[in-house]
């Protein structure tokens, strides 16, 4: 069985991640378990950031790792909050998750419904080592508005508030196995597993 390190802390992102990649010949292992820091996102895009985090985890453990880097786009801002989605409200911790969507609502305050257009991004990035010279990046969109309120009680981030037309409901409102056969982080992980070969 193969070892590979989840690049994240985020526990709603590991549980995702690992409900999606349900594989008997992979033993998937949060970061955490290895008391790695989280690495410095200093990237501009989520190519970057999932590049950066991927190679820290490769670096620290010396084992493969898989990293994940995905916001929310919203049209009306210019695509903010994009690569700052996780602390766009600049707190962190338990509070993060409110506060982030507090400011978003306030934002969008005047914006009326058809324009309140935005996207979940994920970037999924595989390494075998820190070195790699050719890591595997996998990427998935998923289109949707913004709502004038939380609604439901799944998922986490800014699930509460994006409302997904082809289920006419919020992405907290889907069940995780519904939403993980349609979401952003669903359609990188598939991608991912018709592309590895396992060579770790």
């Amino acid at each position: 069985m193969s070892k590979i390190i989840l690049a994240s802390s985020n526990i709603g992102k590991l549980k995702e991640l690992k409900n999606i990649l349900d594989r008997k010949d992979i033993e998937l292992l949060p970061q955490s378990e290895f008391n790695i820091s989280e690495a410095e996102e200093t990237g501009l895009s989520f190519v970057e950031n999932a590049l950066i985090k991927a190679r820290h985890a490769c670096a620290t453990t010396g084992l493969p790792a898989i990293a994940d880097d995905s916001g929310i786009e919203v049209d009306a801002l210019n695509g903010r909050p994009g690569i700052y989605s996780a602390r766009y409200a600049g707190v962190s911790g338990d509070r993060a998750n409110a506060e982030n969507n507090l400011k978003l609502l306030s934002e969008l305050d005047q914006v009326a419904d058809l324009e309140r257009t935005a996207r979940f991004q994920c970037v999924i990035v595989s390494m075998h080592h820190a070195s790699d010279p050719m890591p595997l990046i996998c990427q998935g969109t998923w289109e949707g508005r913004i709502l004038f309120e939380e609604s439901g009680n799944n998922g986490f981030g800014y699930d509460p508030l994006f409302y997904v037309p082809t289920h006419d409901c919020a992405s907290a409102d889907l069940d995780p196995e519904t939403k993980n056969s349609v979401s952003h982080r669903g359609q990188a992980l598939r991608q991912l597993m018709q592309c590895w070969n396992f060579r770790h």
